[in-house]
């Protein structure tokens, strides 16, 4: 079935973790610029981008087993991303609502990633 075909939920996890990182990428440069802010923003953008750039090499995986390790990186991403969205919703109290609704977005990610894994190891 082709992504034209398909319902207006996309399913396509390629599409699905680039648009996660270029939201991400756009929310990253609303946020003020501080001392506390800056590292944070830095770890948030690197660990929500690579979900997609993992996901990509997973896609391109050499074996079941070189699969399975790029998948289970990108659960790794995601679950840090988790975190980093956690801090800047401390940081930025006034944020907490956009952090909550991309985390619930990564969440989302880190389960389907769960499922691939538990999927793959039966």
């Amino acid at each position: 079935m082709t992504n034209q075909v398909q319902s207006s939920k996309s399913y396509d996890l390629e599409e699905r973790t680039a648009k996660f990182g270029e939201a991400i990428i756009k929310f990253a440069k609303t946020l003020p610029s501080s001392p506390t802010n800056t590292p944070l923003i830095s770890q948030l953008v690197r660990s929500a981008t690579s979900i997609g750039a993992n996901y990509m090499e997973a896609d391109a995986a050499e074996s079941k087993k070189d699969f399975e390790h790029k998948i289970g990186i990108c659960k790794k991403e995601a679950k840090e991303t988790m975190h980093w969205l956690r801090m800047i919703s401390v940081s930025n109290p006034e944020r907490k609502e956009e952090c909550r609704e991309y985390w619930k977005e990564v969440h989302e990610l880190c389960l389907i990633f769960s499922s691939i894994i538990k999927s793959i190891r039966k």
